[in-house]
């Protein structure tokens, strides 16, 4: 039996490794290890999905041996350097942002779309991609599908708590989308990371709404573009050839920072801003406060897929 543990954290973007840990020593001892190698206080470091075997979070004191750890899984931690704290208050707010989409025209969206090759990878994605129902579909409610990073997460800037990273009014949009709107998280990462994030920002365990499921990168597929090459995509088909009965295009709608991410179902995409630099921005950001309105007002529609949501701040 092995009296030593390696573990691999996820922080700020990259992996750093934690090689060789004394089963005999606790969570404390791995933060102090992890203090060393990212300068983020063990105080200010939130692990997220570490539990020990008996489904617990883990606490300070629970030794390595009690943890439910494998090899080489990766630990996502959050917390913020003490340079950084000191410098939020006076970081400008006018930072440049790297774009991170694509001009696509309509025709390129329209081949995409009827593009066999494609149809056959979502048709395989409905055969193979098990879907984890965590609340069953309701009827004669509409479905809204949610992105995350960049969408209503700043998975980039460095908090101590999930919460300072959530875009603001997320649990209200969150409550109000829920009177009209199952609704689906759909992130390109993995379902470890949708969970943990999701866990953390208090989204699974609001009496306010409930999220009907996950989608994780493994329902995505790959597109090819003679402009810009191999896109990764989000087809909404796999859902509703899923779950014919309860979803449709006419009565689906997905927000997502890049738009690309719509390219199979442009007509039932809605590109939102993207948050970023939650700090600078939390104060000010009404993103989700105008897309609650908008929602309100398309709710009734018969056919989303015929509203052009491109202009959907005409409609609030």
């Amino acid at each position: 039996m092995s009296t030593h543990k390696d573990f691999v954290i996820k922080w700020n973007g990259q992996d750093y490794n934690v090689p060789n840990l004394l089963i005999s020593k606790n969570v404390a001892d791995l933060k102090e290890e992890i203090f060393k190698l990212t300068n983020v206080l063990p105080q200010r470091q939130k692990l997220l999905g570490l539990k020990t075997k008996n489904g617990q979070a883990a606490a300070d004191s629970h030794l390595i041996d009690e943890l439910n750890y494998k090899a080489n899984t990766k630990i996502l931690m959050m917390g913020t350097q003490e340079s950084i704290i000191t410098d939020i208050n006076t970081k400008p707010e006018n930072l440049p942002q790297v774009v991170d989409d694509f001009d696509i025209d309509n025709n390129v969206e329209v081949s995409i779309q009827n593009r066999e090759e494609n149809l056959a990878k979502i048709a395989r994605r409905v055969r193979e991609y098990k879907l984890n129902i965590l609340n069953e579909p309701r009827p004669n409610k509409r479905l809204l599908v949610l992105d995350i990073d960049y969408t209503i997460f700043d998975h980039v800037s460095h908090a101590e708590r999930g919460e300072e990273l959530m875009r603001p009014y997320f649990h209200q949009f969150m409550a109000s989308a829920y009177e009209d709107y199952d609704i689906v998280i759909w992130s390109a990462t993995s379902m470890k990371w949708i969970q943990a994030k999701m866990e953390e920002m208090g989204a699974t365990r609001n009496p306010n709404y409930k999220i009907s499921f996950y989608l994780d990168s493994s329902a995505m597929i790959s597109v090819y573009t003679s402009k810009f090459g191999l896109l990764n995509v989000k087809p909404l088909k796999v859902i509703w050839d899923k779950m014919p009965e309860f979803y449709s295009p006419k009565n689906t709608i997905m927000f997502d920072d890049l738009r690309r991410n719509f390219l199979m179902n442009p007509e039932n995409g809605l590109k939102i801003q993207p948050y970023k630099n939650a700090h600078v921005n939390r104060e000010k950001d009404q993103e989700l406060l105008k897309l609650s309105v908008y929602l309100k007002k398309i709710s009734k529609l018969s056919n989303f897929s015929e509203v052009d949501h491109k202009s959907w701040s005409k409609y609030v």
